[in-house]
């Protein structure tokens, strides 16, 4: 289960990066943490930018309502995403087959 808590702007979500990958993906929700591949490499922030890019083409929302508020050099995150609502964030992932 996702670990996912609302609050009162949007979201806060648990993501477990993985950098260098063949392509950008949300693969699976695993220990909690939404499972995503980013194709950067983990160096000068290059990572955390495209996941924030990554998430923004997603889930429809500008890139600055995305912060990371935990973890910015490890690949454990948690995430602020706001202006979006519980129902709308796990509709998306059901469209791509990502069971919470």
């Amino acid at each position: 289960m996702l670990n996912l808590r609302e609050t009162p702007s949007g979201l806060a979500i648990s993501v477990q990066l993985t950098p260098r990958s063949s392509r950008n993906k949300i693969l699976k929700i695993h220990d909690g943490a939404l499972k995503i591949a980013i194709q950067a490499p983990p160096v000068d922030g290059a990572a955390n930018d495209e996941l924030i890019r990554f998430l923004a083409k997603t889930f429809s929302l500008p890139k600055s309502n995305i912060q990371i508020t935990s973890g910015h050099t490890g690949k454990r995150k948690v995430l602020a995403l706001n202006g979006i609502t519980k129902a709308r964030f796990s509709g998306i992932l059901a469209e791509l087959r990502i069971a919470e």
